[in-house]
C-alpha cells in the first residue's frame, strides 16, 4: 500500500481498535466528549460480544461495572435491558461481600450494545481488517538522543489509512492468538474467527 498517497484516507480525532467490551466503552467514551471518533472491529456481528459467561457483575469483576456505569458507560444500561437472571451473591455474609449479578440473553446484549455504538453521535462503526500502525518520529528530549515513535494512524486492509491523534488498542485475545483444543493447536483470537498478526508485528517493531 503507498501510505503517503492512499487512495482513502479518513481523519479522526480518536480510533479504536476492536469491538469488545473495553473498545465499545471506549469508543462511546470519546465521543461522549466531543471527539470525532472511529471504532474498527473485523466482523460487524460480533461488536459487544460475550465470548464467556454471559454474566455482568459478580464478586470479582461488580465494582469495575460500577465504576463504568457511574461514568456513563453503556454495559449497565445494556444489561438491565436484556438480563434474564438478577441475583444477590454472598448473602450469608456480611454486607461487604453481597455483589449483585445479571445473566444476560448473550444475543440480545450484543445487540444492544451495537445498537448503543451505531446510536451514538460522533461515533462511526466501521468493518476493517487493520494491518499496520502508522508511526512517526519524534524526537526525544533526553540526553542519549534515542528517536521515539509516536502512533498517528492505522492501515487496514485494502488502500485506507485512518489518522488519528489517539489510537486505543483493545484487540482482547487476538493479538498472535493460538487457540488450543486438546493437542490441536489453531490460529485465532475466538473460535471461526481470526487473528489480529497485522497489529502483533507492529508492535514487535
Amino acid at each position: 500500500m503507498n501510505r503517503a498517497h492512499p487512495q482513502n484516507r479518513y481523519d479522526y480525532d480518536v480510533v479504536v481498535i476492536g469491538a469488545g467490551h473495553a473498545g465499545t466503552e471506549a469508543a462511546a467514551a470519546a465521543a461522549r466528549l466531543g471527539a470525532k471518533t472511529a471504532l474498527l472491529t473485523t466482523n460487524l456481528d460480533t461488536v459487544g460480544q460475550m465470548s464467556c459467561n454471559p454474566a455482568i457483575g459478580g464478586v470479582a469483576k461488580g465494582q469495575i461495572v460500577r465504576e463504568v456505569d457511574a461514568l456513563g458507560g453503556l454495559m449497565g444500561e445494556a444489561i438491565d435491558a436484556t438480563g434474564i437472571q438478577f441475583r444477590m451473591l454472598n448473602r450469608r455474609k456480611g454486607p461487604a461481600m453481597h455483589s449483585p449479578r445479571a445473566q444476560a440473553d448473550k444475543k440480545a446484549y450484543q445487540n444492544h450494545i451495537k445498537w448503543q455504538i451505531e446510536s451514538q453521535p460522533n461515533l462511526d462503526l466501521r468493518q476493517e481488517t487493520v494491518e499496520d500502525l502508522i508511526t512517526e518520529a519524534v524526537p526525544d528530549d533526553q540526553s542519549d538522543g534515542l528517536i521515539k515513535h509516536r502512533v498517528v494512524g492505522v492501515a487496514v486492509r485494502g488502500d485506507a489509512v485512518y489518522h488519528a491523534k489517539t489510537v486505543v488498542l483493545t484487540t482482547g485475545t487476538f493479538l498472535q492468538a493460538i487457540m488450543h483444543t486438546g493437542e490441536a493447536k489453531s490460529a485465532g483470537g475466538r473460535a471461526g474467527e481470526g487473528t489480529t498478526a497485522g497489529i502483533s508485528g507492529a508492535l514487535n517493531r
